[in-house]
């Protein structure tokens, strides 16, 4: 009897340590399927966001303002997601700020399609960004090629041994204004993929994550190869912050924030059209 070969699935997302954690029981095949195979592809997820406008993946990690862009050929992935419950992207200067001294400001962004973005027009409508790589954005803030930097990714948690201020922690706003999580990346799937693959896809996803979360140390030391130079606690800090049961599944919670987020994102002018999240699990 001849076997049927299994169907690729190319698997992109960022080359970050706590996507790395996430992606550790697919990318090294502790979970495994008879019916699909995945390809990773590694990027930054501005690019990422890019490439989820032409379609280009099968599975692709985005950001969740980037949903409203790509919501006709996606759909989200109940696990997967990265969310700041309380905490988040971070507004940083060199110099002590007031949140309403952003009014106006040139401020170093890491792409106009992330979900930090989003956040920080929902903060402060008023100011002039500048894109800039995300890794480059606390060098172009010291320096004082910008007002201020919109920091994701590590420097959340490395901006002020460098002498940074924080002006406003986002995730924080969020959470204090609308009592809920600020859901920042997501995994999204092809609409066109068929439904079983759609849900195979989804049941090793979610393993695969729930894999790294019961065997931690295995997990940390793969992901540690990503986690750009940064030493071991402070990269199981930065994981613990946005791979947790949020990310093994998004329950009813998740939804909702990502609902609410786009909204307000449509309510202001920020995204062109209404979207209706739709996730599979």
């Amino acid at each position: 009897m001849t076997s049927v070969a299994p169907q690729e699935i190319v698997a992109a997302h960022s080359p970050d340590s706590d996507d790395a954690f996430m992606f550790y029981g697919l990318a090294t095949k502790r979970i495994r399927s008879s019916k699909l195979s995945f390809r990773h592809v590694l990027d930054d997820i501005e690019t990422l966001n890019r490439k989820a406008m032409e379609g280009c993946y099968g599975l692709s990690a985005i950001s969740y303002h980037a949903y409203a862009y790509v919501a006709d050929k996606y759909v989200l992935m109940a696990s997967g997601s990265s969310i700041g419950d309380g905490y988040g992207p971070m507004i940083i200067a060199t110099r002590p700020m007031e949140p309403g001294d952003l009014k106006g400001k040139r401020l170093a962004v890491p792409g106009t399609m992330t979900t930090a973005y989003l956040a920080s027009k929902l903060f402060e409508p008023d100011f002039e960004p500048v894109v800039t790589r995300f890794d480059q954005i606390p060098a172009a803030v010291k320096d004082h090629a910008v007002d201020a930097g919109l920091i994701i990714h590590e420097s959340q948690l490395t901006f002020d041994r460098e002498g940074f201020h924080r002006v406003v922690d986002l995730g924080r706003w969020f959470k204090t204004s609308y009592n809920l999580p600020l859901p920042l990346g997501a995994n999204v799937l092809l609409r066109s993929l068929d439904p079983e693959v759609q849900n195979e896809c989804c049941r090793m996803m979610r393993e695969s994550i729930q894999y790294a979360l019961d065997n931690r140390e295995e997990a940390l030391q793969y992901a540690m190869q990503f986690a750009r130079n940064m030493e071991a606690p402070l990269a199981e800090q930065f994981i613990g912050m946005y791979v947790n049961h949020f990310t093994v599944d998004g329950g009813d919670i998740v939804p909702k924030a990502a609902q609410k987020l786009l909204d307000l994102g449509f309510a202001a002018g920020l995204i062109p059209t209404h979207v209706q999240v739709q996730f599979v699990r």
